[in-house]
């Protein structure tokens, strides 16, 4: 509750890791498209990428292990995900257009079909099914296992499709757009780090979970996403390349970054700890009885002969 009570900055992450990341990607890729330095398909795929919501797993685990805030983290995550399956769609087509090959009706039937459908499903089996539910934790390894395959593919199938197709992209274009993909993470994670610095300064947990929430991108998502809107389109395989790229850079550098996030959390607690009020309370509590001895007379030495000197 007080992660979805905390609209500031769960907007300010949503509305970077949708709009920021995807506009700029957007600006950026039509560039190196006008001046012939990249690929179009491969240019597409990286706004595609971009406009595709954040990792859940991804987030938390990294979230967790560099000490952010957990809860922010799966709030961000699941609402992320849930709003993706619409919003997504929405900035790839406002961004790329609506081609021939694309048909808005079929795109979100299967959208829903193969996205929104399961989660309904799964979130009423985990409500009121206890048998279901215990069944699934008993064999989660399993459970994780076979979504990973499914997950593997799928991707092999969108890739067999490009490959069968044929494409004008050559070894170069991927080579230039694998290097770009890690510039832009790199400049991303930056931006969004000091965004956060001055807008949630006294909150460093907050700002280590929205350092992985505006940048991270979902493959588990992305890729149904990107398959049901272009499954019949020739280059789909290289509209999902990128997002293929960025996932394991997000993974690389962001365990790489935690334990140094982890370490400037803890030191961050102590400082912010250190300067708040109470922790001053008892030196102003004692402070201000000394002022009130010496007033009173009490706890003066020459007070104090004095008035033996009179006695």
């Amino acid at each position: 509750s007080k992660a979805f009570s905390n609209i500031k900055f769960n907007f300010v992450v949503q509305a970077f890791n949708f709009g920021v990341v995807s506009s700029i990607v957007f600006g950026f890729s039509r560039l190196l498209i006008s001046v012939g330095a990249l690929d179009k398909a491969l240019g597409d795929g990286m706004v595609i990428g971009a406009s595709v919501p954040m990792t859940i797993n991804m987030v938390l685990v990294l979230t967790k292990s560099s000490g952010g805030d957990e809860a922010a983290a799966v709030f961000n995550a699941a609402f992320g995900n849930l709003v993706g399956v619409f919003l997504t769609p929405v900035l790839i087509l406002g961004y790329l257009g609506v081609s021939g090959d694309v048909d808005l009706g079929s795109v979100f039937y299967k959208l829903g079909l193969r996205v929104v459908l399961p989660i309904f499903v799964g979130q009423l089996l985990q409500k009121f099914s206890k048998t279901v539910v215990n069944f699934v934790k008993k064999y989660k390894k399993y459970f994780k296992k076979c979504q990973e395959y499914c997950l593997i593919f799928i991707i092999y199938t969108v890739f067999c499709k490009t490959f069968l197709e044929g494409s004008e992209a050559n070894a170069a274009d991927i080579f230039l757009m694998i290097a770009l993909q890690f510039l832009l993470l790199c400049f991303f994670m930056v931006v969004a780090w000091y965004l956060l610095q001055l807008l949630f300064r006294n909150q460093p947990k907050m700002r280590v979970m929205g350092l992985y929430g505006c940048t991270h991108k979902t493959v588990a998502m992305g890729v149904p996403l990107i398959n049901a809107i272009y499954e019949s389109n020739p280059n789909v395989g290289l509209y999902t390349l990128p997002l293929l790229i960025w996932h394991p850079m997000q993974l690389v550098i962001g365990s790489a970054l935690a334990p140094k996030l982890s370490a400037w959390v803890e030191k961050e607690e102590k400082r912010l700890e250190a300067d708040t009020p109470d922790s001053h309370a008892g030196d102003d509590s004692t402070g201000t009885a000394a002022a009130a001895d010496v007033e009173s007379g009490e706890g003066d030495p020459e007070l104090d002969a004095e008035q033996g000197d009179k006695s």
